[in-house]
């Protein structure tokens, strides 16, 4: 201790003990955190700061750019127009003659829908009636070829023959039946084509039966490949010859059959159409 009465007056201020003891030197105080002052600068938080005012910019320019993709993409909730769900192809024929579809186009698709067609009327029930039958061969036949024809089909629809099929001679069923056939074209397909002849082959499901109560030939299903050797005559297409083969047939599903009521009413409410390609 000093003999000077005062702790650490005098001239050694910051001195313990006066002149001739040990110097001792305090540290420094701790910095105030609460003291801006005493804050030491951060250069990265500038930095950090800059980068993510960038990373902000960049994510609302993609934003700003999908959002605009995305309102020029949305799909209109106009209903489409007509010529987008039209069919396509060639008005199929211009007139008919004895119910008889006429005037087909003179090209491929006109070529074909002929075909269909015919396949069709040569597939019904007018083909079992012998007035009808001459009315629709010399509709759709050539002339020279429905000449051929009309002898050798008299002869194949005899009295015999329409009785195996339950009809009378003149092609009528019994009283109380309905008396089915019908042909179904499912496709055609162009075997070949000039401007005067086509060969068109049809596939096409047919219907064949006798619908009632007490009949004993059930309407059933047939498959069947039908080809025709068309010329261009007289500003139309003609079957010049045709044939036919079974198939291709599909594999039969799994729906129960009808009954004879329910066949015989499809039969007269489900009328026929005019095919075209």
């Amino acid at each position: 201790m000093s003999n000077d009465d005062q702790y650490g007056g005098g001239a050694g201020y910051g001195e313990v003990g006066g002149t001739g003891q040990t110097r001792t030197r305090l540290p420094d105080p701790p910095s105030d955190p609460h003291d801006p002052s005493r804050r030491t600068p951060r250069a990265s938080r500038g930095l950090i700061t800059v980068v993510g005012v960038v990373v902000l910019l960049i994510a609302a320019i993609a934003f700003a750019n999908q959002s605009s993709d995305t309102s020029t993409n949305r799909p209109s909730d106009k209903p489409p127009t007509s010529s987008s769900t039209a069919a396509s192809g060639v008005t199929p024929v211009t007139g008919n003659s004895a119910g008889i579809p006429k005037g087909f186009a003179h090209d491929e698709q006109g070529a074909q829908s002929a075909a269909a067609n015919y396949a069709v009327a040569l597939g019904s029930d007018g083909m079992f009636k012998k007035d009808r039958r001459h009315a629709l061969v010399d509709g759709i036949y050539t002339p020279e070829a429905a000449a051929r024809l009309k002898g050798a089909q008299d002869e194949a629809y005899s009295s015999a023959f329409l009785a195996r099929m339950g009809l009378d001679a003149n092609g009528n069923p019994p009283q109380g039946n309905t008396f089915v056939t019908r042909a179904i074209p499912v496709g055609t397909r162009v075997e070949s084509y000039s401007p005067t002849s086509a060969k068109i082959a049809v596939w096409y499901t047919g219907l064949i039966g006798m619908s009632g109560a007490k009949s004993t030939d059930p309407v059933r299903t047939s498959w069947e490949t039908w080809t025709f050797e068309l010329a261009w005559a007289d500003g139309d297409w003609k079957v010049v010859s045709e044939t036919q083969q079974d198939g291709p047939a599909p594999v039969p599903g799994d729906v129960a059959a009808s009954s004879s009521d329910d066949i015989s009413k499809a039969v007269k409410e489900f009328g026929g159409f005019t095919y075209a390609r």
